[in-house]
């Protein structure tokens, strides 16, 4: 630590050359928070998805309903411990496409399924006694600025109303969760829909299933479809993991996609760090000389131009981070409609700063390999001269 004075001085001797080296790590970094808040949004569903939950849709898509009398069926299997049914509802706020998931759902089994949501009792006795209740999530109550007591109108697009073309929704109650819980929903009473729109009455849209023993997924599944099977709605189940996976899945494979465009950024940003310091070190090479004259050895010398691109690259990629974790809080809000947990987690912070270490280490080693043989030459030279 005792030559890190120096280090740092010889790192700003060329100003301007340090300065863009580090706005490219800064930039690298900043774009890695990014990226990586991207990927995890993409995958959190799926990463926090429960192994004791199983999904059910219609056989050909989840745009096909399901009759209402398959949940007594469901239930009633061996292994299964409670059966749900959701149905997507769309509809638009504002004349704008509504940005929070509209759902119509039944209160109780659907609270019990979802454990993560935290809601107080009284707030889900007013859910369960008033029909046109709904309960939002903590996230979309404060992004649209509402309380318990408003009354919301949403537009229809696919359930229409027996009069008009509008329903209205009381705020009965705001959940909320631990972190990565999904707090944007707009869960509304399926009774509600079910008994005011026009047509599709006792359909759903899909099932959720709690099952006693998750090792016995795959065979819990498969008894469920069988029921089912050569009839008018037949089912397809599977794993909440992989019924995930399959919407991410629709939008590609965005995990991999981001590993590639960061691999090409990382690499790069090596690169030009490598550069930035083959350069130091090249016009240092007389003052190395020297300060192996003056007793510095090999290994000292290897260090402190190691110690000079790690800083280099640890300062940078370590400015990068932060204001990339602050960028990422802030655009939160922005994307909750599509994209409704966008945050950087402490795993990809954790790897961020290793990243930081590694990168400078990788860049830095071959100049100071270089800079430890060319004093090593230089100190040779000057000795052989002096002998002459």
């Amino acid at each position: 630590m005792r030559y890190l004075s120096l280090v740092w001085r010889n790192l700003f001797r060329k100003k301007t050359r340090t300065i863009f080296t580090l706005l490219t790590i800064f930039v690298s970094f900043l774009l890695f928070s990014f990226l990586m808040a991207t990927r995890s949004a993409f995958s959190m569903g799926v990463e926090i998805a429960s192994a004791e939950r199983l999904m059910l849709m219609h056989k050909v898509s989840l745009l096909q309903l399901l009759p209402i009398s398959y949940q007594q069926q469901i239930q009633s299997t061996p292994g299964v411990a409670l059966a749900t049914h959701s149905t997507w509802f769309g509809g638009t706020y504002q004349d704008k496409p509504a940005p929070f998931a509209v759902m119509a759902v039944d209160p109780e089994p659907y609270l019990k399924m979802y454990p993560e949501f935290k809601l107080s009792e009284d707030q889900k006795r007013a859910w369960l006694a008033d029909r046109q209740g709904v309960l939002i999530g903590r996230d979309t109550a404060a992004k649209m600025n509402w309380k318990v007591g408003d009354r919301v109108p949403i537009k229809a697009t696919i359930w229409q109303p027996k009069q008009g073309d509008t329903w209205f929704f009381n705020v009965a109650g705001i959940y909320d969760g631990d972190k990565g819980t999904d707090k944007t929903n707009f869960l509304f009473r399926y009774d509600y829909l079910d008994e005011n729109r026009r047509g599709a009455y006792g359909q759903v849209g899909w099932y959720t299933v709690k099952i006693k023993d998750p090792n016995q997924a795959a065979q819990i599944s498969a008894a469920i479809d069988a029921q089912f099977a050569n009839s008018a709605a037949e089912t397809k189940t599977s794993p909440e993991k992989a019924w995930m996976q399959g919407f991410a899945n629709q939008v590609g494979n965005i995990g991999y996609m981001m590993v590639l465009i960061l691999t090409a950024v990382l690499f790069v940003m090596l690169i030009v760090a490598a550069n930035t310091m083959t350069q130091a070190v090249r016009e240092r090479t007389m003052e190395l000389a020297v300060l192996k004259t003056l007793g510095f050895s090999n290994t000292l010398v290897l260090t402190m131009v190691l110690l000079e691109s790690v800083v280099l690259a640890v300062v940078g990629g370590g400015l990068g981070l932060g204001v990339g974790m602050l960028m990422v809080r802030g655009f939160g809000g922005v994307t909750s409609a599509f994209l409704p947990v966008f945050e950087l987690s402490g795993q990809a912070i954790v790897l961020g700063g290793v990243l930081c270490i590694v990168l400078g280490f990788l860049s830095g080693l071959v100049p100071a390999m270089s800079a430890m043989q060319a004093a090593h030459h230089r100190r040779a030279a000057a000795q052989l001269v002096r002998s002459d």
